[in-house]
């Protein structure tokens, strides 16, 4: 299972540097660098000719071919130990590691399409949100593997896990509202000022898209405050509390950074910073909801006790009766 974790790690942190890399692509001007070429770059995979937007653009698509061949490697070390505890089975890291597979297929060949069309907004939000789905079972794969500290989750926290689904429910949401921003002529500049609209440079749509988007962003942010009350309240595992700590302080920094690349009129590096934080917080809040659902280690009666509405105070820190 160590060998599994790991590679889960490896696909994640390189799945997380391609969706911020994907960001870059698009706001540097570099989707189609290669041109109309896919997956090559003017008929080569090491063209010849130079360019910042080309070398941009065979990046993301080398990155691309990383991910895939991390997937596979994780895809291949589940299968030979299928029939290990916790591998193969209902619960186990077999099952997600081979949606993954068949998410980067998907992924990749809306990557197709996106040149294709010419950087279609649609076909870019809808490859975006392709691409954090990925994301999202290969975070699962490594909390199903012990990652994120799963090892010392007792028992499935039903009313956290209905929490952080609702959470990962409204992030999602968010985040292809941002991506609709982004990608939507005039939204992304409709509203001029933050908390609220000081100015409104375009109406209609585009405006409507960012409102949604904000408006969004507080209502996640409430949650999260009620989730972290929830689970210190109720005394959850160290890893559950961890989880939901780390969501509410990434949605106080993207709110920041929000604000400040709305009041400085939306510089790139702060564009990018923006992606990159949305994406740290949707893996926070996919791991919160699938460590909530965790059950290791803890016994029938055990579990019945924990479940107990009676229980209140006399519960330990870890959320069992003694």
């Amino acid at each position: 299972m160590v060998a599994i974790r790991r590679l889960g790690y490896l696909a994640v942190v390189i799945g997380f540097a391609q969706v911020v890399f994907g960001a870059i692509v698009r706001i540097s001007g570099s989707g189609m660098g290669c041109g109309d070429h896919w997956p090559d770059c003017y008929g080569s995979f090491t063209p010849a000719q130079g360019g910042p937007n080309l070398l941009v653009e065979i990046s993301h698509r080398y990155g691309a071919v990383a991910l895939s061949l991390a997937i596979v490697a994780l895809v291949g070390v589940a299968w030979l130990k299928r029939n290990e505890p916790g591998v193969g089975g209902e619960g186990g890291v077999l099952r997600p590691s081979l949606l993954a597979i068949l998410l980067v297929v998907v992924a990749a060949l809306f990557g197709f399409v996106t040149v294709k069309m010419e950087l279609s907004p649609w076909v870019v939000v809808t490859h975006l949100a392709i691409a954090m789905s990925l994301l999202a079972v290969l975070v699962i794969v490594v909390v199903r593997a012990g990652g994120f500290g799963d090892g010392t989750v007792p028992a499935r926290y039903a009313r956290t896990l209905r929490s952080g689904r609702a959470a990962a429910g409204l992030t999602f949401l968010i985040l292809v509202f941002g991506a609709l921003t982004a990608n939507t002529p005039g939204a992304a500049v409709a509203c001029q000022g933050f908390p609220w609209c000081r100015g409104i440079t375009v109406s209609g749509v585009p405006l409507y898209i960012q409102v949604t988007h904000r408006i969004l962003a507080v209502l996640l942010l409430g949650h999260l405050i009620g989730i972290v009350i929830g689970v210190r309240k109720r005394g959850e595992t160290r890893a559950v509390r961890t989880a939901a700590s780390t969501a509410l302080g990434i949605v106080i920094l993207q709110v920041v950074v929000a604000a400040a690349m709305v009041e400085m009129h939306l510089p790139p590096t702060l564009r990018s910073l923006h992606q990159a934080v949305g994406t740290a917080l949707w893996i926070s809040v996919v791991a919160l909801a699938a460590l909530a659902a965790g059950t290791h280690g803890m016994t029938d009666i055990e579990r019945i006790v924990y479940e107990s509405p009676s229980r209140g105070e006399f519960a330990t820190p870890e959320g069992v009766a003694t």
